[in-house]
């Protein structure tokens, strides 16, 4: 870098964090929402609907334990799930909130089929259907591929978003690292495993692009003449945008050590998984029980879960309705970029449209409940509404 450039550069540099200095106000997880029930640290988050009529069989997304749930509703113009409520889905969540020292003895078995189960129990009831739709992200799709292995009874889809399950691979920074990693010895020495230390580590898959490359490109981004204020407010929207991000990348909660242990050994480093070998609770996860219709997603660009670990999923299973989607993309663009909004939302909602009706019923558009009738609906259950 010659001396023109580097005096450009810091100059772009001090004006970016003047700014920085005097940060918008911003929010995220803004979809309207009640939490319907509680256990432990979980919450189940119900999204109150769009549309008058939504389809029948509810969906469930499931999330990872690490980071929030919130990176699928970060804002209403970057939603998944806005505009799964758009397309007339009657939407949950599971937040898994954050964990503390007395979870720390928590398994995978009290997830999958504690938590989950209980979950999907609640929707079943409170629904009056019997089975759900899986829609399950990243670490929350293995979660979710276990749960549909083990109770396919009540799984009437599985959707699977950038969700490893062939964990045999040296493409990901991540899988190669996992594999070397002394997962008793940081549960021992921990206990419950800090939130920072793993995402330090995800951090450092990438560190250039997530560490340096993105605030030099905020900082060409929100170049302003003097005076412009309507390059001020477009800087406003740009930095409330980066700050969203920010929070959710630095919101990581901790880990139950147990889990942790688990899911490195039995799923990273043995991957046993994918060789139907894997044991919940003295029960063997055979992926040939998942035999309902399954939508396999991936990222093309994924620097976390490659293709090739969610790839062998489609394979696996017994399902003869399956499908597999790879958008190019990376991991956390599938869920904010451009293309998320515009390819994969609406490749997902069209391929769950006809799976989501009652059997022997047609697909008719979902009336929209906008006006009288929404505004009634949000006025009886303005008490419960949770606007995060």
């Amino acid at each position: 870098m010659n001396q023109l450039n580097s005096i450009e550069f810091f100059e772009k540099f001090k004006n970016g964090i003047e700014l920085f200095l005097k940060p918008p106000d911003f929010s995220v997880g803004t979809t309207p929402s009640e939490i319907i029930f509680t256990e432990d640290k979980m919450k189940l988050i119900h999204y109150i609907p769009a549309v008058e009529k939504p389809y029948p069989v509810p969906v469930l997304i499931v999330y990872a334990l690490v980071n929030r749930y919130y990176i699928l509703d970060l804002q209403p113009d970057k939603s998944v799930i806005k505009k799964l409520l758009d397309d007339g889905f009657d939407v949950y969540i599971i937040d898994w909130g954050y964990p503390t020292g007395l979870d720390m003895y928590l398994t995978i078995d009290d997830y999958v089929n504690g938590y989950i189960n209980n979950a999907v129990d609640k929707i079943r009831e409170r629904s009056g259907f019997d089975k759900v739709t899986l829609l399950g992200v990243c670490q929350g799709g293995t979660f979710s591929i276990m749960y549909a292995a083990l109770h396919p009874e009540k799984v009437k889809n599985l959707v699977t978003l950038v969700a490893p399950v062939d964990f045999d691979t040296d493409k990901g920074i991540l899988h190669f690292w996992a594999k070397s990693l002394d997962a008793d010895k940081i549960v021992d020495y921990y206990g419950i495993v800090p939130g920072d230390f793993l995402n330090a580590g995800f951090l450092l898959t990438d560190p250039f692009r997530l560490m340096i490359d993105k605030y030099a490109g905020l900082f060409e981004r929100i170049e302003c003449e003097p005076g412009d204020k309507e390059c001020e407010l477009r800087n406003e929207e740009t930095i409330k945008n980066f700050l969203r991000m920010e929070k959710w990348i630095f919101d990581s909660p901790d880990q139950a050590g147990e889990t942790f242990r688990q899911f490195i050994k039995d799923c990273y480093q043995k991957n046993l998984l994918i060789k139907n070998e894997m044991m919940l609770n003295g029960k063997k996860i055979n992926l040939k029980n998942i035999s309902m219709p399954l939508l396999n997603v991936m990222a093309e660009f994924d620097h976390l879960v490659p293709t090739d670990a969610s790839k062998p999923l489609t394979g696996a299973v017994s399902s003869s309705d399956k499908e597999t989607l790879v958008f190019p993309t990376g991991h956390i663009g599938i869920f904010v970029g451009s293309k998320s909004q515009k390819e994969v939302c609406p490749k997902i909602a069209e391929w769950l449209k006809p799976r989501s009706l009652l059997d022997g019923t047609r697909e008719e558009k979902p009336e929209s409940s906008k006006g009288k009738t929404r505004e009634h609906k949000r006025k009886n259950r303005k008490s419960k509404v949770n606007k995060k």
